[in-house]
């Protein structure tokens, strides 16, 4: 049962309480107590009402919203080579993204600075540089502990081991920040975004590393840090590669777009990205292909049995090598080839609904969760 302030709030950010009467259903709380907290609402200046929803044989409901200029949150991707970025409002509502180049390997203090100045261009370019900003949630491309949001024994990252990104950005900002891992925030946009119905799914990141993030009974599942990783699991490739954990033939070694453009370098063809792999692979450049079917095939083997033991409703696939067919079709050939068929008679295995959106739409729901879930609802009635 929801009771406070901050529940009739969240309740109406996630279109569940439209008016007063589904507020007080929903809550429990008696009509005229809602009716009251809702005028106080109101008065702070984070709830509206406006409009007039359907009747049901009395007066018909006006509805409510959250109020456009109650404060913004900002979700960050923060990639290899890229970050992307959005404001968004209360309701998860994006109202300004863009992406920027960026290159992760110049360094933790580099990287927070320059994020820092892109979160604070990209609120005036949204015009939401007077709107409270209330907290910013990141993505990174490693490991995160979530207990000290801290960057712990990343691939790719030199310098980042044990830095404290989120406590970096909460000085620079003032504000509360999250911190979580790529493929985690993937898991999370997609299952917000493109498959709320289904609270049982793998979302595979694959593009210059390979992750995994799962949402289970609807929820995302951190473990202790490393729920979800396979990118450290052993396959058997064509050669023996050593990965950069000391270990031989993981995964990421064979499978990641940095180790396709590593095989190919080798073969005397540059390639500049996953993205530019994919454009080779869709010029029909045999080389590629070849290489990028075999990594779908290597990643559908590693799933199939956590197929098989978790039981998901969906497996996701996004990240560079997503766009590349043969990936793709090489992936679900091996899950369906070799799981139960019990747990693929109703499984669907999709390319990402948001796109390359999914980690930045996710880095906005979780910051969006502990805004509303926090005493700021009650901090701004009283200030007010």
């Amino acid at each position: 049962m929801a009771g406070t302030a901050g529940d009739l709030v969240r309740l109406v950010a996630t279109g569940h309480g439209r008016s007063r009467a589904e507020l007080a259903r929903l809550s429990g709380m008696a009509p005229s107590s809602v009716s009251l907290r809702v005028e106080e609402l109101i008065d702070a200046g984070l709830l509206r009402e406006d409009g007039e929803g359907a009747s049901r044989g009395g007066r018909r409901p006006r509805h409510l919203r959250l109020h456009e200029n109650a404060g913004v949150v900002v979700g960050a991707d923060v990639g290899t080579h890229h970050v992307r970025m959005a404001v968004m409002d209360l309701a998860g509502r994006i109202v300004l993204k863009h992406e920027l180049p960026g290159e992760i390997a110049e360094g933790p203090e580099q990287v927070t600075e320059r994020l820092t100045r892109h979160i604070r261009s990209t609120l005036r370019q949204a015009g939401a540089e007077q709107l409270p900003l209330l907290g910013v949630g990141v993505g990174m491309p490693g490991p995160v502990d979530p207990a000290t949001a801290k960057v712990v024994a990343p691939s790719r990252m030199p310098g980042w081991n044990d830095f404290p990104v989120g406590e970096r950005l909460g000085e620079l900002l003032g504000v509360r920040v999250l911190v979580e891992n790529d493929a985690n925030l993937m898991a999370v946009g997609e299952h917000r975004y493109g498959w709320p119905g289904r609270d049982n799914l793998m979302a595979v990141k694959a593009g210059t590393g390979i992750g995994c993030g799962i949402i289970a009974s609807g929820k995302l599942h951190r473990g202790r840090g490393a729920a979800g990783d396979i990118s450290h699991v052993p396959v058997h490739g064509p050669e023996p590669v050593t990965c950069s954990c000391g270990h031989s033939d993981c995964l990421e070694a064979h499978a990641s777009g940095a180790a396709l453009r590593r095989i190919l370098r080798s073969k005397g063809i540059e390639v500049t990205s996953s993205r530019h792999l994919v454009e080779l692979v869709n010029d029909g450049v045999p080389e590629v292909t070849t290489l990028v079917r075999n990594a779908g095939r290597l990643a559908g083997q590693v799933l199939t049995p956590l197929v098989n033991f978790f039981n998901p409703d969906v497996v996701v696939l996004g990240g560079g090598l997503s766009a590349a067919e043969p990936f793709i079709a090489a992936v679900r050939g091996a899950i369906y080839e070799r799981c139960l068929p019990l747990a693929t008679r109703d499984l669907e295995i999709a390319t990402a609904v948001t796109g390359e959106d999914a980690c930045m739409l996710g880095a906005g729901s979780v910051i969006l969760d502990e805004v509303l879930t926090s005493a700021w609802v009650d901090e701004t009635l009283s200030a007010r």
